[in-house]
């Protein structure tokens, strides 16, 4: 279950702080024992878009990576109003996203006045100007966020008929390409695990990537997982899943020609001078599952939204907040009451009733 993306990202991080000044470097290096590789990426992304700006809007003149320690101290709350409406009128950002991004900048200004010291024991900063700034405020309730996720999720019948299409169904659509068609053949058995995993554990898509071989446990019908805060977690999975993932490990080795020192679950097809077989990477299982989502008609379906259709479901079923809770490592319970929104029928069922009512009012 070692995760062998990480090498790759912290290369990444790497190349985006050689393009940033150096406290920001600094910052980032702290950063890395608590925080996870990938959102310190993020946080390099949004870094480079806020120096960016400060170089397009005359804040200081010369390169990226010299931008001074000065130059954000005389910053007013001012800019920074229009560095947001920057992002949401000409980088059309969300208002989630947009406090994403502040919140990235909100740490490293913090860094800067707080906690990092020159040799005289002085902040590097005096005055910090994102203490000023509030975040956008989301009023979304529970109910709207639940109703805005409903169209892009599986129900009722259409989760078998996803992973039936993923396995079969897309053959038929791309049957005069026989481009398409070979590579499905190749991959079938894998992409179907993949989808009926994720439908039928609500794995999050680091969690699908990360899995070995060994961390499988058919008999039991669990998989060992890292989730968030790297605990560990024995997680269920359904029995459809688990049949899926025995076929597709029937042909696994023969397929993709791995050595047995590969032990990663789902991995790519051999590519590259020496032929090698890599680990499937989250960018690949993402694209994957937006090709047959686009081809099954329900292009908003994505692999996040196949974990909320799992949870959708089991709630519907189960009505058990607590224990969907684990499955899902969710560590706050009112991430997860959000899916009795999506399952609860008893309000329409209601104004349904009240309808039925005013039609037997009108009849007498």
């Amino acid at each position: 279950m070692v995760d062998e993306r990480a090498p790759h990202l912290y290369d990444r991080i790497d190349e985006k702080t050689a393009q940033l000044p150096w406290y920001v470097d600094e910052y980032v290096n702290k950063k890395m024992r608590v925080m996870s590789p990938r959102s310190l990426l993020n946080y390099c992304h949004d870094y480079l878009i806020f120096f960016d700006w400060l170089l397009a809007e005359g804040y200081y003149q010369g390169k990226r990576t010299d931008i001074s320690l000065e130059c954000l101290e005389k910053l007013t709350p001012q800019s920074i109003e229009n560095f947001l409406s920057y992002l949401q009128f000409r980088l059309q950002n969300d208002k989630f996203t947009i406090n994403r991004k502040l919140s990235s900048l909100k740490s490293l200004f913090n860094y800067l006045q707080n906690v990092a010291e020159t040799n005289d024991l002085k902040p590097y900063i005096v005055r910090n100007v994102m203490a000023k700034i509030a975040f956008n405020k989301i009023t979304e309730d529970q109910e709207t966020v639940a109703q805005k996720m409903a169209g892009k999720i599986l129900w009722d019948d259409e989760y078998e008929a996803f992973r039936q299409f993923v396995a079969d169904g897309y053959r038929e659509i791309v049957k005069e390409n026989q481009k398409l068609l070979n590579f499905h053949a190749q991959n079938a058995e894998r992409d179907t695990a993949i989808v009926s995993l994720i439908l039928g554990s609500g794995l999050r898509l680091s969690e699908v990537v990360g899995l070995d071989i060994n961390d499988v446990d058919f008999q039991k019908r669990m998989v060992r997982v890292i989730r968030k805060g790297n605990k560990e977690q024995y997680v269920f999975f359904s029995e459809q899943a688990g049949l899926d993932l025995e076929d597709y490990l029937t042909v696994r080795s023969k397929k993709y020609k791995i050595p047995t020192t590969n032990q990663a679950l789902f991995v790519s097809a051999a590519m590259g001078p020496k032929d090698t077989t890599r680990r499937l990477s989250a960018r690949a299982i993402e694209n994957l599952v937006k090709k047959y989502a686009k081809t099954f008609g329900k292009p908003s379906l994505s692999v996040h939204k196949l974990r909320h259709s799992f949870a959708t479901r089991y709630q519907a079923e189960n009505n058990d907040i607590p224990k969907l809770r684990r499955q899902l490592g969710h560590s706050a319970i009112q991430t997860t009451m959000i899916y009795t929104h999506l399952s609860n029928d008893e309000l329409k069922r209601a104004v349904d009733h009240m309808d039925d009512h005013f039609k037997k009012t009108e009849d007498n």
